[in-house]
């Protein structure tokens, strides 16, 4: 049996389908805004994989250090045989863990969830020829089905399921609230949730993060109209746009934009739309809540989680928690 298994859980013509309501809906709204999903094409992946490599990007050197430090820990109080990780990515970082579960003997499966088949298809070729006698699956589904495919996955337990990067904060509290209620109603007796959570601190710390010198982060952000184009057959001029950062102190997070230099039309022919942009109009492209111990505590436990161990840097910049069932 090949041991590595590629899932295909979206119809052909769903993804273009959902981008072009979002892009409809979005596009017509005040204020503008795209999902931030759909940064996420193989093109937005390989950037984020670029951005992660940037000086300024701290989170992920700090998780993947703090993983380094309590992987042995993480592996001996879950005792997992597989691993289930949301928003996979590349899974570099997981490599981490996977090496202490082996170590501790009781992995036997890795499954990965993600929106980009070709980050899925990656990363797992890397894991197959570097961890003999490990199952991999990879699952390729939208953000919203991932609780429901855990809930109906037959992996091994006890599972650990991985949802890191600080990836939780790019959904509003709304959000959050539901996708932690839906997690917590996946999970069986045993299983437990490792989050990576970025902190509150310094906001110069992360406007930096999402804004580096080397320019990484408009060439993302700015892939979000390459995907118009492309997909909807809009005409943006990636050009006639900025990436611009803020910081929202009483709600402690930052979101992202692209702000039009000029006064412009821009026709989506494959959705019969034209939308006009006034100078310095914005689209909403990106959020990101910073969190604190105590919110994220909270948040868990609202959704039937209890928080059970809590691991930060030295710097208390980024955390990582290990929460069961109550």
């Amino acid at each position: 049996m090949d041991r590595f298994q590629l899932e295909r859980r979206l119809p052909a013509d769903l993804l273009i389908n959902a981008l072009r309501a979002d892009a409809r809906e979005g596009l017509t709204a005040s204020p503008k805004y795209i999902p931030w999903k759909w940064l996420y094409d193989a093109r937005g992946s390989e950037l984020f994989e670029k951005i992660t490599q940037q000086p300024e990007y701290y989170p992920f050197r700090t998780e993947r250090d703090i993983l380094r430090a309590v992987a042995d820990e993480i592996a001996a109080a879950t005792q997992a045989s597989s691993v289930i990780e949301l928003g996979s990515g590349s899974a570099d970082k997981t490599e981490i863990l996977l090496r202490a579960l082996r170590r501790a003997g009781t992995i036997r499966e890795y499954t990965s969830i993600d929106i980009s088949e070709s980050a899925l298809v990656e990363a797992g070729a890397r894991l197959v020829a570097g961890y003999p006698g490990l199952s991999v699956r990879a699952v390729l589904a939208d953000f919203e089905a991932q609780a429901e495919i855990l809930a109906a996955h037959d992996s091994p337990s006890p599972r650990l399921v991985l949802f890191l990067g600080g990836t939780i904060g790019q959904l509003v509290p709304a959000q959050r609230a539901e996708f932690l209620r839906g997690l917590s109603g996946a999970f069986r007796h045993g299983d437990m949730l490792l989050l990576g959570t970025d902190l509150v601190k310094d906001p110069a710390a992360f406007m930096a993060a999402y804004n580096d010198v080397a320019g990484v982060t408009i060439s993302f952000d700015r892939n979000l109209l390459a995907v118009l184009n492309a997909q909807v057959g809009a005409d943006f001029d990636l050009d006639t746009f900025d990436h611009v950062v803020t910081w929202h102190r009483d709600t402690e997070h930052i979101s992202m934009w692209l702000e039009s230099r000029i006064s412009q039309a821009v026709r989506l022919s494959d959705i019969d739309l034209s939308v006009e942009f006034a100078a310095g109009e914005r689209i909403w492209t990106g959020y990101s809540a910073k969190f604190r111990r105590e919110s994220i505590r909270a948040e868990l436990e609202c959704a039937g989680f209890y928080l059970d161990r809590w691991w930060t840097d030295p710097d208390g910049r980024f955390a990582l928690s290990l929460s069961r069932l109550k």
